[in-house]
């Protein structure tokens, strides 16, 4: 029944839109604005940054091989008259080269035999553990906003007091290699630990007593191997006698290859190294002394604390480093044990942007640079120079991602556009 009254609900008078047409947008819409956002991501990422800083190097690495190439140069004489030969003769240069280094650091190709065609990619293996073990402790003090170079000082003093331990006790085969390691760690970390505490105790500034530390422990090894104690018998030269059997790394693959038993600890450390940093609390608390020391000092961090056991720990890894000459390939120790390797670890480090995955892929890549140095030398006639020269040049490239970034029409990051605003 009607009461008289008109019915009072309000009707939507608004078109209507056909359903999907206004309502739910399709699907594949948004498909070009997803891959855009995938593609700008990858173009700011600072991965990418460290790949064009690679190619970047090796292709002026190129222009030297070029140049120091006898056959580019003489076909260059007469280039207007037969420009072919140039073009030519550079191609077999940078062919010759690059294969060269393929086949001292990855595969010879050339190899009659399975043990030839990888023993190259062994060889890299083995280089790179030295770098692996340094660059994770170099790694781990840039997090927590120390700038320790002090690696070569600490790698010299852990190869100290593991060949000591190595050629002067005898002890049963197992315990003989546990002690002669945790001795390389120890020596290490007492290094590391003294410009820890100079740091957090006085406010010393690390990189300064670092660079100290580096020459007092190469002079005092020099001094050391004058000594009767670590001086071989019946020779003169500054060596040590050779570390027993029973303290060697074992060989992994056998004893065709130098490949030892170093490599998988180094791999292991750089396991420990991602647990500590990323998921314990000593580890979220270096990373927040890194972050802002002070901001961590009102939130009840220790920071001093922080310093020290950073230092130690990063004293320790390139101890281990020392293992890897000392038990491992060079098995004696010397004032050249060290080599560069606790300089080439802070490139491994920036390279691998401190993470324990980047520093791994960054010490196997400068690995192969050491390790094809000889062949591009032997094979291609090029002065092994060049492999130094593309090493510094990456060094140079990381350190300025702008530069990077311009060269290859790189669009610079969100937050680097915000701070420049």
């Amino acid at each position: 029944m009607s009461d008289g009254k008109q019915d009072e609900t309000p009707v939507d008078s608004t078109p209507r839109e056909p359903e999907g047409a206004a309502g739910e947008p399709d699907a594949g819409s948004d498909q070009p604005s997803r891959a855009q956002s995938v593609l700008r991501e990858i173009l700011e990422s600072s991965t990418l940054v460290v790949i064009m800083a690679i190619v970047a190097s090796l292709a002026i690495g190129g222009l030297l091989i070029l140049f120091a190439d006898e056959e580019v140069r003489e076909a260059a004489t007469y280039f207007f008259s037969r420009p072919s030969d140039t073009f030519q003769a550079m191609g077999d240069a940078l062919g010759g080269a690059y294969a060269a280094m393929f086949n001292g650091a990855v595969l010879n190709l050339n190899a009659n035999d399975f043990a030839g065609l990888i023993k190259p990619f062994t060889q890299t293996l083995t280089m790179a553990t030295p770098l692996i073990f340094a660059g994770l402790g170099l790694g781990i003090g840039f997090r927590a906003g120390l700038f320790n170079i002090g690696a070569q000082g600490q790698l010299l003093i852990g190869a100290t007091l593991g060949a000591y331990v190595g050629f002067a006790w005898h002890l049963p085969w197992g315990i003989h290699l546990l002690v002669a390691v945790l001795g390389c760690a120890l020596g290490g970390a007492v290094w590391g630990f003294i410009p820890g505490v100079l740091k957090a105790k006085t406010g010393a500034h690390e990189v300064i007593v670092t660079i100290m530390l580096n020459y007092i422990a190469l002079n005092l090894v020099a001094w050391l191997l004058t000594l009767d104690t670590f001086q071989r018998p019946d020779s003169n030269n500054p060596i040590s006698p050779i570390v027993d059997e029973t303290a060697q790394y074992p060989l992994i693959l056998g004893s065709e290859f130098n490949l030892h038993l170093g490599f998988l600890l180094a791999l292991a450390c750089a396991w420990g190294v991602w647990w500590l940093m990323e998921r314990s609390t000593l580890g979220f608390e270096f990373r927040a002394v890194g972050a802002n020391p002070r901001a961590a000092r009102t939130a009840g961090m220790n920071v001093s604390k922080a310093y020290i056991l950073v230092m130690t720990i990063a004293g320790a890894l390139a101890g281990l480093a020392g293992s890897a000459q000392v038990l491992g390939t060079e098995k004696v120790l010397t004032t050249a044990t060290a080599g560069s390797l606790g300089f080439d670890a802070i490139t491994v480090a920036l390279l691998g942007r401190s993470r324990p995955v980047g520093t791994v892929m960054a010490a196997i890549l400068f690995g192969g640079l050491r390790a094809a140095g000889p062949t591009l030398q032997v094979q291609a006639g090029l002065p092994v120079d060049i492999v130094f020269v593309i090493q510094a040049l990456i060094v140079l490239f990381i350190a300025a991602p702008p530069l990077v970034r311009s060269i290859f029409r790189l669009p610079a990051p969100a937050h680097e556009k915000e701070v420049a605003a």
